[in-house]
């Protein structure tokens, strides 16, 4: 199974997917999921990787005894805490460049929603954003060039990843297996991407109608 097959089959049956990683691969399905968590925060341009509803999914399989909860409770948060850290240290030293857009993997917009979102919810930013899938993967980067106070970051990094990790994975474990939930798992995977792409999408529409020349 090549690297574009094994990004796909999380999209379109992702239940199954873990399933089958767990069989062949055993423990390795833990490795696994730190991967993707730490992919999704430490790596900007692994934004889109699933999230929340992965974790969902992993609840159910959970539930259903195809995984461990806690070693899979363990394997996405330390996975997001670690992604978070060098996030961080890439941001703390590329320091302003990463605003001025000289760095092409950097989005630009997701950034500006970013530094609004920072500018906020201040010194709670780094626990929230860990609920805001696109956020969570650029605020990192923001609180390093920012120079954030290392302890505070960390502290609040770590907490929003348990909180986050924790809340999610108990909520697919108990709810996971309903009937309806287990038998539509990879639609919801789907869903919780696109809800969290709707409120960028409909912002990046927004923008371009007030830009228009007839307005």
């Amino acid at each position: 199974m090549d690297f574009l097959s094994v990004f796909l089959e999380l999209f379109r049956n992702s239940d199954q997917f873990i399933a089958h990683m767990a069989a062949q691969y055993g423990a390795y399905v833990y490795l696994f999921l730190f991967t993707v968590y730490f992919l999704e925060t430490g790596v900007a341009i692994c934004a889109l990787l699933p999230g929340d509803s992965l974790i969902f999914v992993t609840g159910a399989a959970a539930a259903a005894g195809i995984l461990n909860p806690v070693a899979a409770f363990f394997a996405i948060a330390l996975g997001a805490c670690v992604g978070n850290t060098v996030a961080y240290g890439l941001g703390y030293w590329l320091g302003n460049k990463i605003y001025d857009g000289s760095i092409k993997w950097i989005d630009q917009d997701s950034m500006a929603k970013t530094k609004a979102f920072f500018a906020k919810h201040g010194n709670l930013t780094i626990l929230l954003a860990r609920f805001v899938p696109i956020v969570r993967s650029f605020a990192p980067l923001v609180a390093g060039a920012a120079k954030m106070n290392r302890l505070r970051f960390e502290a609040s990094g770590t907490l929003g990843a348990v909180l986050w990790a924790g809340i999610i994975v108990t909520a697919g474990y108990l709810f996971g297996n309903i009937p309806f939930i287990k038998n539509n798992l990879s639609l919801i995977l789907v869903g919780g991407i696109v809800l969290g792409l709707a409120p960028f999408v409909i912002g990046f529409i927004v923008k371009k109608w007030r830009q228009h020349p007839d307005r």
